[in-house]
């Protein structure tokens, strides 16, 4: 007959240094999801990051919950970020957590012109951090742009050099008012010169070259008219925006970043 004996638990023996663990957990870990958004539902491939909080007299945490808790999801949008959060707690027996879904996006674009319809890919990565009684929830989103100098603008006889630039926003949100991360993207692409489309016909490239040759930004605006926005939107309660211009007649970027807190107001 064959003996079952108990298999010891050593993740979670008692730790004679007392010293507490801010977070620890797993990272890197890539797996299917399913997003909801403006949109509809969209699949994609996350690259996710789960850590917790452990206990001055905890040695370890238990590393295969994490994964645990990242199969068998249903689609999610960034409203569910609370409840995935307070699962996790409880898988984990933790006091405090953050999770970290990065991600690309897929919008449906037209063209401006031509009314050509593409699909433009941008970065999002949502975060959830915090306890059972206080977490924070929040969206950021990559958005590439065409920024125009003004300075090349007003000084050359022919044209003026642009460059495509990134607009990262990082929104912390009201989780009684939420806010879309298409309604983000427009927010970049509004910041810049001229939004980015996957597909242009000859009329749309004569459209956003003009239109960025009328509309010049230096990084300091486009951060600027960015914070702007969000400044004016009520379901943003803090913000992040930074914008890389990465530069075509130099070997190098040009960056500004802006950070806002309302509540501090």
């Amino acid at each position: 007959m064959t003996q079952h004996h108990s298999i010891p638990d050593v993740q979670g023996s008692p730790d004679a240094r007392h010293i507490a663990i801010n977070r620890v957990g797993v990272r890197e870990i890539r797996v299917p999801l399913a997003v909801r958004s403006a949109q509809g539902e969209q699949h994609t491939i996350a690259s996710a990051e789960l850590t917790v909080a452990l206990p001055h007299e905890q040695k370890g945490t238990h590393m295969s919950r994490f994964i645990h808790l990242l199969n068998h999801r249903q689609a999610l949008s960034s409203e569910d970020l609370a409840s995935l959060h307070i699962d996790m707690l409880e898988l984990l027996d933790a006091e405090e957590a953050t999770i970290e879904l990065r991600f690309p996006f897929f919008v449906r674009k037209t063209a401006p012109v031509s009314k050509v319809e593409s699909l433009l890919e941008y970065e999002v990565c949502w975060v959830v951090d915090g306890s059972r009684e206080a977490s924070e929830t929040s969206i950021e989103v990559t958005v590439p742009v065409t920024s125009l100098c003004p300075c090349s603008k007003e000084i050359s006889k022919y044209g003026a050099h642009n460059q495509r630039s990134h607009v990262i926003i990082t929104a912390l949100l009201d989780p009684d008012q939420p806010i879309s991360e298409e309604e983000l993207i427009v927010i970049g692409e509004e910041s810049g010169s001229c939004p980015l489309w996957s597909t242009l016909k000859r009329p749309d490239e004569k459209y956003v070259t003009e239109r960025a040759y009328e509309n010049p930004k230096f990084v300091e605006d486009i951060v600027r008219d960015a914070a702007a926005m969000l400044n004016q939107d009520a379901r943003v309660k803090a913000y992040r925006v930074s914008s890389e211009n990465f530069e075509s007649i130099h070997n190098h970027s040009a960056y500004a970043v802006i950070e806002h807190d309302k509540r501090d107001a």
